[in-house]
């Protein structure tokens, strides 16, 4: 019996640890492989980090490439059935044209003082309404097919004009990392010890992508949850939103930012913004992680009037990662914020970043 309750319990045993091991996956059991102290070795790690991320960019770029080629192959179906529903009622609306230019209608009008009695009047009428009725609704029905057609083709205008532009997008992504991987491999080859060399930039890759894009996302996410509730911490700041008759003004300290982004996640307790010339740089250390994000902020009008985020460059451990990976971060996470929801009836017009402070201009939205 305590045999049969000895085997249960290690069952029950083997079960929570495999059920810990699903939720820990191997992302989260890899080590830091550490960054050298050897520049030309950093260099060549951030290299091989760089041709992973744009290798993801193509990725990305090819689904959407795919995704856009369904959307034009819809469209040509769709039009070249309006085209042939359009056929039928073109011949029926041009003999209608034809019959009113020949002066056909207006011999159907005469009949109607032709009538000999009121009775007769109005019989006669009805028909000519009849008529006129249908005359109308073919002749709408085939002006909005027609302007179907043509916002039909409008949209496959704008489509074909998106995929050249991911066409060519493509191909300078790949040109680009053809070229760095030829820079690596040269690299590689000429370091002291190539096969170690190779060993580190694999753990190094590993770790990136187990890892670090994991951790770098969680800090973007923290960050975008923790705007939506800036609008109401500068409300709350006392001194924060100034008037000047028509004209308002925000100014945000970037140690009050600090103590509000910390006051909604202990994330933030080692990582801090600076505001510089109209540079914004946010940095931080987690254990062995570090990170770095420098970007700028900008006015954008639509689809409503925001003031805009934009990652400029995004260092992870040291190493700097490539545009792609700082585009689409920039992509997925919403780092803005959006005065009206501040102060309702205004818009935002100029936003600038001096020393420790974020200025936003701001005027009566009419």
């Amino acid at each position: 019996m305590k045999d049969i309750k000895r085997h249960n319990r290690l069952v029950v045993l083997a079960v929570v640890i495999l059920l810990l091991s699903l939720l820990h996956p191997q992302r989260s059991l890899l080590a830091d492989p550490g960054i050298p102290a050897d520049a030309d070795q950093q260099q060549m790690l951030q290299k091989s980090l760089s041709i992973v991320e744009i290798d993801h960019e193509i990725d990305r770029i090819s689904g959407q490439q795919d995704q856009t080629q369904k959307e034009i192959d819809k469209l040509e179906a769709q039009l070249e059935a309006k085209e042939e529903q359009i056929k039928t009622r073109q011949d029926r609306a041009g003999a209608i044209i034809r019959s009113y230019y020949m002066g056909e209608r207006d011999n159907l009008f005469t009949i109607l003082f032709s009538a000999k009695s009121l009775s007769n009047l109005i019989e006669i009428y009805s028909y000519y309404e009849m008529i006129m009725d249908q005359d109308n609704m073919v002749l709408s029905a085939y002006q909005s097919q027609y302007q179907s057609i043509k916002d039909t083709q409008r949209k496959m205008e704008q489509y074909y004009t998106e995929l050249a532009a991911i066409k060519n997008n493509l191909i300078k992504q790949r040109e680009r990392v053809l070229s760095l991987q030829k820079d690596l491999d040269g690299s590689i080859a000429g370091s002291s010890d190539p096969e170690a060399m190779k060993k580190m930039i694999k753990e190094f890759t590993a770790y990136w992508e187990n890892v670090g894009i994991y951790e770098v996302k969680r800090y973007f996410s923290a960050l975008s949850s923790s705007m939506d509730d800036l609008p109401e911490f500068i409300q709350s700041k006392k001194g924060a939103i100034r008037t000047n008759g028509t004209t308002y003004s925000i100014e945000v300290q970037e140690n009050d930012l600090n103590d509000f982004l910390r006051s909604k996640n202990e994330l933030f307790k080692d990582f801090a913004f600076h505001f510089k010339d109209n540079k914004v740089i946010a940095e931080g250390k987690s254990g062995n992680l570090s990170l770095q994000v420098e970007g700028h902020y900008s006015i954008e009008n639509e689809p409503d009037n925001s003031i805009l985020f934009h990652v400029d460059k995004l260092v992870f451990n040291g190493l700097e990662l490539p545009d792609t990976t700082c585009h689409q971060l920039e992509k997925e996470f919403d780092l803005g914020f959006y005065p009206q929801q501040i102060v309702s009836f205004v818009k935002a017009t100029d936003v600038t970043s001096t020393d420790q402070v974020l200025h936003v201009s701001l005027k009566l939205s009419l």
